[in-house]
C-alpha cells in the first residue's frame, strides 16, 4: 500500500526519522540523567500531502486497509487511540507543549511507512513522532528547533499515548549523526556528538532481536519510574542525577532494599554513561566492553528488566568473542545489543540462533545497524 493508493494522489512530501540504539545509559532519561544513544540506518518516513481543509487523515503501511482522522479543531488525547495516536499526538503537543497556534493552518494526509523493528527497543514510536515533528513544524512554519521538537515528541508520548517515557528517543532520532553517539545531558537538553569511529576499527554493533515484545504504557517501566521518584524524594534531592555513587551507602541505610536497587542501578548507569564518553575519545571504542557488560548486570540484577532471553543473547554473544554486549531499550523484552569484530558478525549470529533453539526459544531477528544521521525531509 503506498501514499497514492491510499488517497488517489501523489504526496507533496516526505520526512523520514530514523530508529535509534542505546549504546548506554538505561532508564537514566528520565532521572534528568545521561544517556549516549545513537540514531541507526533504519528509518520511517512519512510522505505527506496538504488539505485545503483542518482534517489530519493518518494511514499506514501496517494497518493498510484503516484511515484515521482528525480536526485540528478537535486535537485531544480523549480523541486518539492506537498507533495514530502518536501521529495525532504531535500535532496536539505542538500546540499544548511548544505554544504553537494552528488557528488558519489547514491539514495534512501523512501515510507512515517504516523499516525500523517494531517492539524491538529500537524506538520505533519516535521514529514516527520525529518525522511527523519535522514536517508539521516545517509545513506550518513553526519555526521550532530540533530540541523543542524532542520535548515536543516526549510530551506528546506521555500524554497522548500514555507512555512515560524520557527525552532520549526523540533527541536521538533527531540529532543524531554519521558514526557517532549522542551524549546527552537529560537534565539540560545540552548535547555533544562523540565519534564511534567503529568503522576504522572494523567493529559493528549486532542487534539481537529477542522478539519478546514490550509494551512501555504498561506496568513495569511505570513501576520503575515510580521506585526512582521515591527514590530521589527519600534522599532529598529533585532527581537520582543528583545522587552520586558515593552517596549509595548513605542511600542503602535510608531505603527499603527494592527501592535501593532501583537507585544504585540509576547512579551507576549515570556514571557509566560518562565512563564511556571518556573512554571513547581516549581509547576508542574496543575499550568500551566492561562497561557495557556491567551496564547488563546492573539491568539484570538490580534494575530487574532484562528477561531470560535478553541474558542468553548477552552471554552467548560474550562467549563468542563479542567486545561488549548489553540489553538495549526499556527492558521487559526487545533487543540486546552486542559490540563485535566485523568478521565475527557471522559466528556470532549463529551462535545466538543455535543458543536460542537449544532453549526452546523463538528464533532471534539477528542484524547489524550502523550510527546514522538524523530526521531529515528527503
Amino acid at each position: 500500500m503506498t501514499f497514492q493508493q491510499v488517497y488517489g494522489y501523489e504526496p507533496s512530501v516526505r520526512y523520514s526519522a530514523p530508529g535509534r540504539v542505546n549504546l548506554i545509559g538505561e532508564h537514566t532519561d528520565y532521572n534528568d540523567g545521561y544517556v549516549l544513544p545513537f540514531a541507526i540506518d533504519r528509518r520511517t518516513v512519512a510522505s505527506i500531502g496538504q488539505r485545503d481543509d483542518r482534517l489530519l487523515r493518518v494511514a499506514s503501511a501496517f494497518e493498510p486497509d484503516a484511515v484515521h482522522e482528525l480536526s485540528l479543531d478537535e486535537l485531544d488525547p480523549s480523541r486518539m487511540s492506537g498507533w495514530s495516536a502518536y501521529v495525532f499526538g504531535i500535532a496536539w503537543a505542538l500546540c499544548e507543549q511548544a505554544g504553537a497556534d494552528l488557528s488558519g493552518k489547514s491539514g495534512f494526509d501523512v501515510f507512515i511507512e517504516s523499516d525500523v523493528p517494531v517492539g524491538a527497543g529500537l524506538s520505533s514510536s519516535a521514529a514516527i513522532e520525529c518525522a511527523v515533528a519535522l514536517a508539521f513544524t516545517d509545513l506550518w512554519d513553526l519555526g521550532l528547533s530540533r530540541k523543542q521538537l524532542a520535548r515536543v515528541g516526549q510530551y506528546s508520548e506521555n500524554h497522548a499515548v500514555g507512555a512515560p517515557t524520557g527525552i532520549m528517543d526523540q533527541s536521538a532520532s533527531l540529532l543524531g549523526e554519521q558514526d557517532a553517539v549522542v551524549f546527552l545531558d537529560c537534565r539540560t537538553l545540552d548535547t555533544a556528538v562523540v565519534d564511534l569511529a567503529l568503522e576504522s576499527n572494523d567493529l559493528e554493533v549486532l542487534v539481537i532481536d529477542t522478539r519478546v515484545e514490550h509494551a512501555h504504557a504498561t506496568g513495569g517501566y511505570k513501576a520503575r519510574r515510580d521506585s526512582c521518584e521515591r527514590g530521589a524524594a527519600a534522599m532529598g534531592v529533585e532527581a537520582l542525577r543528583d545522587v552520586s555513587v558515593d552517596d549509595l551507602p548513605r542511600a542503602q541505610e535510608l531505603l527499603d532494599d527494592e527501592t535501593f536497587r532501583r537507585v544504585r542501578h540509576i547512579v551507576t548507569e549515570d556514571q557509566r554513561v560518562l565512563d564511556t564518553v571518556r573512554t571513547l575519545r581516549e581509547q576508542g571504542p574496543r575499550a568500551i566492553g566492561s562497561l557495557l557488560v556491567a551496564s547488563h548486570e546492573s539491568m539484570r540484577d538490580d534494575f530487574e528488566i532484562s528477561v531470560p532471553e535478553l541474558d542468553l543473547a548477552v552471554e552467548t554473544a560474550m562467549a563468542h568473542g563479542a567486545v561488549g554486549a548489553r540489553m538495549t531499550g526499556g527492558g521487559f523484552g526487545g533487543a540486546a545489543i552486542a559490540l563485535v569484530d566485523r568478521e565475527a558478525c557471522g559466528t556470532i549470529t549463529d551462535a545466538v540462533t543455535s543458543a536460542f533453539a537449544a532453549a526452546g526459544y523463538r528464533e532471534p531477528n539477528v542484524f547489524t545497524v550502523h550510527a546514522a544521521q538524523g530526521a531529515r525531509r528527503d
